[in-house]
This record gives C-alpha cells, sequence and structure tokens, in this order.
C-alpha cells in the first residue's frame, strides 16, 4: 500500500515564499512520476507542476510558471513544490499525486495526499 503525506502548508502573506513536502512510503518512490495539484474553494482541482520519475524533467501550470518549482529526492523518498511571491490566487488545498509523465506532459493516476491548506493573506 503506498500513503502520501503532504506537509508544510499554513498561513503567509502575500510574496512571502513557502515549500511543500510529500512524503510517501510503501512501493520504489524512483520508479514514480510525481505531480501536484490544487484546489481553491469552490473551484475543479487544479495542475499545478509534474516531473518524471528520475527528476531530470518537468511541467508546469500555466498560471503558476515560473514561481513555483518542483522536485524529488529520491533518497528521502521525498517529492517537494517551492512557492515564491505568493499570491492570494494561491490559496488552496495543496495535493501530491503519483502519477505518469509523457512527452513533456503529466497524468495524474489513482494515488492521492490528503493534502495541505495554503493561505495567503493581504
Amino acid at each position: 500500500q503506498v500513503h502520501l503525506v503532504e506537509s508544510g502548508g499554513g498561513l503567509v502573506q502575500v510574496g512571502e515564499s513557502l515549500k511543500l513536502s510529500c512524503a510517501v512510503s510503501g512501493g520504489t518512490f524512483s520508479d514514480y512520476a510525481m505531480g501536484w495539484f490544487r484546489q481553491a474553494a469552490g473551484k475543479e482541482r487544479e495542475f499545478v507542476a509534474g516531473i518524471c520519475w528520475h527528476g531530470g524533467c518537468t511541467v508546469y501550470g500555466d498560471s503558476v510558471k515560473g514561481r513555483f518549482t518542483i522536485w524529488k529526492d529520491n533518497d528521502k523518498d521525498t517529492l517537494y513544490l517551492e512557492i515564491h511571491s505568493l499570491e492570494p490566487e494561491d490559496t488552496a488545498v495543496y495535493y501530491c499525486n503519483i502519477g505518469g509523465y509523457y512527452a513533456g506532459k503529466y497524468n495524474h493516476g489513482d494515488w492521492w495526499g490528503q493534502g495541505t491548506q495554503v493561505t495567503v493573506s493581504d
């Protein structure tokens, strides 16, 4: 059984930075392509970033390009997302996911974490 646990969310001010983590247990982390999604209240889940299994290729959602960085540490079985220059529109629950990465696109799979809340205050 694979478990994903996000952490690092919280209440931050506009313009600050935040690093989210997703610890994975079970399975073989180094084999996984992974991604981050977010869902704001009353809105659909939105793709944020994806990374291929070896970490050398990434893709980002159009709304976050240039401010978000995804990477994975295959020694620590952990996925990360760093967010810079936070905006109120970044307020959402952030979820990590195990999926597939092909031809520069990330497709989500069925394994999700429970989410971590990020709230940006102006």
